[in-house]
């Protein structure tokens, strides 16, 4: 069995919680919201939390507003329920990975489309 370096175990730790503060954080209701995952330097001292919204580009914007006019009280928060000496800086990233697969399902869908298309005007 592999051991997991602390700041791995403590992002890990700061992911779940990070889903439970967030879920609660009412003004977070536009569009389907996700914590995708979180980045914690080796020191702990700062921590990226990697977030996606699936919805329009509003959604997303008005997401990324609330996030930050709401830090304090989301690390005030992460500090009550994560018991760190220390609680890191907190920093979201929106995470556009979620949106690139999407667009490649989009082309693979489109490239099959367009088979078809091309094997019915072949058979005419």
């Amino acid at each position: 069995m592999k051991a997991y370096k602390r700041s791995t175990r403590v992002a890990e730790l700061i992911q779940e919680k990070m889903v439970e503060i967030l879920r609660d954080l009412k003004d977070l209701n536009k569009g389907l919201f996700t914590v995708t995952r979180v980045k914690l330097t080796d020191d702990l001292q700062t921590c990226r939390i990697f977030y996606s919204v699936i919805g329009t580009p509003e959604d997303i914007q008005y997401s990324e507003k609330v996030l930050k006019d709401n830090i304090k009280q989301i690390r005030f928060q992460l500090a009550q329920s994560v018991n760190l000496r220390r609680t890191p800086t907190i920093e979201f990233v929106y995470d556009e990975s979620g949106e690139k697969v999407v667009r490649v399902f989009e082309l693979f869908d489109r490239i099959e489309q367009e088979k078809k298309e091309n094997e019915s005007q072949s058979k005419k």
